[in-house]
């Protein structure tokens, strides 16, 4: 089992930390993967470089299978992180675009309706990005942050994206780069110790966050995965379970590809977490009364439970 980390030379926010971990010992040149692409192993880890966008390439880990023979257990991608509020930040998120119809073109990469298996790790490597970022002094000036799901590309093996924000200035930063290389660095045991957010060898603690509502970078759903121990899956923010306003009525059904979202946000992060709890968190503030009544309601029909905080420490 190895872990596929894919950085692009386009993009100084990808390029950077893939470089810096690069330059950490034990490197050795990979299998020849394709022409236009370079690779690197250290131990168990595979970093694949590319020059194209970042959410363009699909099926990275099932074509490395192909091609070398070895099974992908999870991919990591390193990109920039664009803001309207131009802060810095560095984040980690689940990726998909499971509120899209079918026909709907996605802006970044994916398929309508999709969502990649959320990464595991998604909810230990926060909290270590932040010990990290703490040690090399980027806190207060970086916020360290969780992102709703969104975007691509298609994967088929948990995923998560690792990304620096907001402007070219800080994803050029080469603090930041060194931070998000040592998240991989400790975050996969390479440096000899033990790797952190390995599911397999989850005791006792089996709930997992499903979040549902709340703006981008779901601070409700945050505060509750910055717990030790907390295990997250999919975030999905409000403009991922679009509903259409019954304007008064009631029973009728609610319009929207809302329901659509949660099932697949749903089976989804229950693949990536085999033998787990899956417990539905709801960002109760987000929501009017109709809009809660109908996802309340949704998820007692597909038996999912939900969580409030305390459910999870």
């Amino acid at each position: 089992m190895v872990s596929l980390l894919v950085a692009t030379t386009i993009d100084p926010a990808s390029i950077n930390p893939a470089n810096a971990l690069l330059a950490l010992p034990g490197w050795l040149p990979g299998p020849h993967f394709q022409d236009d692409m370079k690779s690197f192993v250290n131990q168990g880890l595979r970093v694949l470089v590319h020059g194209k966008s970042i959410v363009v390439e699909d099926n990275l880990d099932e074509r490395w299978e192909k091609v070398t023979g070895e099974v992908v257990d999870e991919v990591i991608f390193l990109s920039k992180h664009t803001a309207a509020s131009n802060k810095p930040a560095l984040t980690v998120h689940p990726i998909g675009v499971p509120h899209l119809r079918e026909g709907d073109v996605p802006p970044q990469g994916g398929k309508p309706g999709w969502a990649a298996l959320p990464n595991p790790r998604i909810g230990p490597w926060i909290r270590l990005l932040k010990n990290i970022a703490q040690a090399h002094y980027l806190l207060p000036e970086f916020e360290i942050t969780l992102e709703a799901t969104h975007h691509g590309p298609l994967t088929n093996k948990p995923t998560m994206f690792l990304e620096i924000g907001s402007t070219e200035d800080y994803w050029k930063r080469q603090d930041a780069a060194q931070v998000m290389a040592q998240l991989v660095w400790e975050g996969l045991g390479l440096g000899g110790g033990t790797d952190v957010g390995n599911w397999s060898r989850a005791n006792g603690k089996k709930k997992v966050l499903l979040g549902i509502g709340g703006g981008h970078y779901v601070p409700r759903h945050m505060d509750v995965i910055l717990k030790d121990d907390v295990w997250a899956g999919h975030l999905l923010s409000g403009y991922s379970v679009p509903m259409e306003d019954p304007k008064g009525e009631t029973n009728v059904e609610i319009g929207g590809t809302w329901k659509q979202s949660i099932k697949a946000a749903y089976e989804a992060t229950k693949s990536a977490f085999p033998g787990g709890e899956i417990l539905a968190h709801l960002d109760q503030k987000s929501f009017k009364g109709w809009q809660k009544n109908a996802i309340t309601g949704f998820l007692a029909e597909q038996n999912i439970k939900i969580g409030k905080p305390n459910n999870f420490y």
